[in-house]
């Protein structure tokens, strides 16, 4: 399963890389950030599960991140750091839609464990899909391979299987390469080059066209112009696939 993907937005150095190791070392994926613009546009990005925001920050404050960040994305969880002792900062940022808030100092313990609670409240389960039917064949995700009506059969690689897995359990939305990235690959977008999901959307696509079908197959995998990409309408899951996953929930 993908690593939680964190964006820490502190000025101060010191508190910075504490907070940035001890994360790592929990095996979470970390993102950072030193002033309030950069930690806006990095706390907005795709895939990022929880934003650790100090409130004290040069050119954004941090109360103004958060209530940027609310708008963009009303339901991503943040936590405060702050040094205020002021209990009216505390209980503004809470009003202002902040999930839970830490006073410095604080020990490494006290913050993994706030940040392991929110991340179980707030963390979507991935469905326990197996097999997915497109056109005349079955796709099985967990033997990684594509059976058709002919008794043909195609290999998909480890990431091929999670990369169709990832867009089937979120078909109903268009999914961006970054979160595919962060999602699939499980590494930070950061100064990244996202050809590499063009290029596995590519093979994949080849890959689900049914050999002993017509030319105007149904497209399988759909690209979202300055979105991303979805599954498209040739790709379907069994509903009795989809009942046994929705009752493990």
């Amino acid at each position: 399963m993908p690593k939680a993907r964190i964006v820490v937005v502190e000025d101060e150095p010191a508190i910075r890389r504490g907070v940035s190791d001890a994360l790592r070392l929990s095996g979470y994926d970390v993102t950072e950030a030193a002033d309030g613009a950069v930690g806006l546009r990095e706390a907005g990005a795709a895939g990022v599960d929880l934003v650790l925001l100090d409130i004290m920050l040069p050119k954004k404050d941090g109360l103004e991140v958060l209530s940027d960040l609310r708008r963009s994305n009303p339901t991503r969880p943040v936590i405060l750091l702050t040094a205020r002792g002021s209990e009216d900062d505390r209980v503004r940022g809470l009003k202002m839609g902040a999930d839970d808030y830490v006073v410095k100092p604080f020990s490494a313990k006290e913050l993994i464990a706030r940040v392991e609670a929110i991340l179980r409240r707030t963390m979507k389960p991935v469905p326990e899909v197996r097999l997915v039917e497109v056109g005349g064949g079955t796709i099985d995700l967990h033997r990684r391979e594509i059976r058709w009506a002919d008794n043909t059969r195609a290999d998909l690689s480890e990431t091929e299987a999670a990369l169709l897995k990832y867009l089937v359990c979120n078909r109903e939305r268009a999914v961006s390469r970054e979160e595919l990235l962060s999602r699939v690959w499980g590494i930070g977008t950061a100064g990244l080059e996202t050809r590499a999901v063009d290029m596995h959307v590519a093979r994949l696509r080849a890959k689900l066209k049914d050999p002993a079908g017509e030319d105007d197959q149904p497209e399988a995998i759909v690209t979202v112009r300055a979105h991303g990409y979805m599954a498209g309408p040739a790709l379907s899951v069994p509903e009795e696939v989809v009942a046994t996953s929705a009752g493990k929930r």
